[in-house]
């Protein structure tokens, strides 16, 4: 990797506040697209960090995150090895132009005078030395008191993305233009003329600006943003790792994206224009055009037997799938939701999910799968009167000091050591070895070991939902069923 080159110290600002429906049934509201390993082994959340990272000359990230995802970002972030600057909380998804603000605002106050680089969280690139490239001939603009943006070259007419007509060069710095103008997602004809006449570049969302100018372009623009903004940023709190932007200010902020607000309306506005191998990784049909494929030209991931079948993207997270004579077809199989779909209508998933919440599917926004701070638990089963599930912790790690009113619980230790709180008694269990809570008992999970703790636990009562939690003591600070 080679290492960033600006006049200034440069912050990443990471935006990790999607939902990524269009992405389903494999992304969801409650584990979105930036949280999964869709492109490598890591998920687009860590290649985006290491991408930005400490190694190539960028200073610790800012990362602004929903509120819920929090520990998992967190998680995700220990695991690669990665400190952010400041991990900031939204209480609620306001579009990029508050986040970026508050990014801004947390840039100017924690590192003065350094330069911000915005990147999504849930993009991929392939070339990473021609991304650094790119931002430090962006930082170079920004030097100067431009607002640069990463513009990509593109290599067909997509009618997906929106576009960014350049304008003159920028003098003082090669490789930057001033911006002409910005073009809505365009009909097919209108794209393939845009790529037959050169000098268009898809529109990224990925900025590189001095924070102050950036705040004073906002304040002239949009005063309401930058004031609700600001003033959440004042009232935050710390809150163990984290800093809780203050509710009732950020939710004043209307509810903007950055172009809109001020990247098509400012006159500080250029391109950089990179060609990065760069996705929004935006649909099914968005991974498959980035995704290894064979010599049918499909791309299949799991445990998948495809026949007489071409163009396809098939992938199988839980039991075998067979497909034949598929052409051009998405197949998307969980362990508990299954999307089909022709490629070029895969968007549409999206559409899919306002439908199943309107139907009160609980798969449209919650995996099986449940990440808390301190691992996960999966429901394996579940019937009248008893659900199964598998229980996750991490090393070091131990569930809150509670009790249930309405069930009794049965543990038993698949591998790890397990240590326990059980009313008065404290002890510990081996492989094979299980315990019984009765309802209304104190009661506590834990794993001091340096691996993790994998327990299945059967619950047994008249009602099983997640808020009959009493909490005593945690960790975490959490005081609902989270």
């Amino acid at each position: 990797m080679i290492q960033i080159n600006t006049p200034r110290p440069l912050v990443p600002v990471i935006l990790s506040g999607g939902a990524g429906s269009r992405l389903w049934p494999l992304s969801r509201a409650g584990y979105p697209k930036q949280l999964l390993p869709l492109v490598t082994e890591r998920s687009l959340l860590q290649e985006t960090v290491l991408r930005a990272g400490v190694a190539a000359g960028f200073l610790p990230p800012v990362l602004i995150c929903n509120e819920a995802q929090r520990f998992l970002v967190a998680e995700q972030m220990r695991t690669v090895g990665v400190t952010a600057g400041c991990i900031a909380l939204e209480p609620e998804g306001r579009n990029t132009a508050p986040a970026v603000a508050t990014g801004a605002l947390l840039v100017r106050r924690q590192s003065p005078g350094a330069l911000m680089a915005v990147f999504a969280s849930d993009h991929a690139v392939a070339d990473t030395d021609a991304f650094i490239k790119a931002v430090s001939t962006a930082a170079g603009a920004a030097a100067q008191g431009y607002l640069a943006t990463l513009g990509i070259t593109p290599d067909r007419p997509d009618t997906g993305y929106g576009y960014i007509r350049r304008g003159a060069p920028l003098a003082g710095c090669p490789g930057a233009f001033a911006i002409q103008r910005f073009v809505e997602k365009p009909d097919r004809a209108r794209a393939e003329a845009m790529l037959a006449e050169g000098g268009h570049d898809w529109n990224s969302a990925m900025f590189v600006f001095d924070p102050q100018v950036f705040l004073d372009e906002l304040q002239t623009l949009e005063p309401e943003i930058y004031a609700a903004c600001g003033a959440a940023v004042d009232r935050a709190a710390q809150d163990l790792d984290f800093l809780r932007l203050d509710s009732e200010a950020f939710c004043r902020s209307p509810a903007r994206p950055v172009d809109t607000a001020v990247m098509e309306r400012t006159s500080r506005g250029v391109v950089v224009p990179a060609d990065l191998g760069w996705s929004d990784v935006g649909s099914w049909h968005a991974l498959w055009q980035i995704a290894r494929r064979d010599s049918d030209d499909n791309s299949l991931h799991g445990p998948v037997v495809a026949l007489d079948s071409h163009g396809s993207y098939v992938r199988a997270e839980h039991g075998v799938v067979g497909v034949v004579g598929l052409t051009d077809m998405v197949v998307v199989a969980t362990d508990d939701a299954v999307f089909v779909a022709p490629r070029d209508r895969a968007s549409e998933a999206g559409l899919l999910v306002e439908r199943l919440r309107a139907q009160n599917y609980s798969a449209a926004d919650e995996p099986t799968r449940i990440y808390r701070p301190w691992g996960w638990y999966q429901s394996l089963d579940q019937g009248p009167g008893y659900q199964v599930k598998h229980l996750y912790v991490y090393a070091n790690a131990k569930l809150s000091l509670q009790m249930h009113h309405r069930r009794a619980e049965h543990w038993i230790v698949v591998s790890g050591t397990a240590q326990v709180v059980r009313g008065d008694s404290h002890f510990a269990l081996e492989a094979n070895q299980s315990t019984y809570i009765p309802v209304e008992t104190l009661h506590r999970l834990g794993n001091d070991g340096p691996e993790p703790l994998s327990v299945i636990e059967i619950q047994s009562g008249d009602y099983l939902g997640e808020d009959d939690i009493v909490r005593f003591e945690d960790d975490f600070g959490r005081t609902a069923s989270d």
